[in-house]
């Protein structure tokens, strides 16, 4: 596996899409090297800053001590609070 967490770039420089193109980068180096998964770090549902992540999948999310899929209809973030 391989991780994508320290990958940064000039954020006046995200008109070109270079945390897109990062990952296409890394995912090539996965399928070289035969690694089965790339892990591309914190993901935050509706941070547009963010919500380039949501292209490459099948993602998942670590939840309830398990991972699911995102997107599975009745998941809730893992943060989420709940009323008392």
């Amino acid at each position: 596996s391989a991780s994508a967490v320290y990958t940064y770039f000039d954020p006046d420089l995200s008109t070109r899409s270079l945390g897109t193109l990062a990952i296409l980068k890394q995912i090539e180096h996965c399928r070289i090297n035969a690694l089965p998964h790339l892990y591309l770090g914190f993901w935050i549902q509706g941070h547009p800053k963010m919500d380039y992540k949501r292209q490459f999948g099948p993602g998942q999310q670590y939840l309830n001590q398990h991972w699911q899929p995102l997107g599975d209809p009745g998941l809730q973030p893992a943060l989420a609070v709940t009323p008392d």
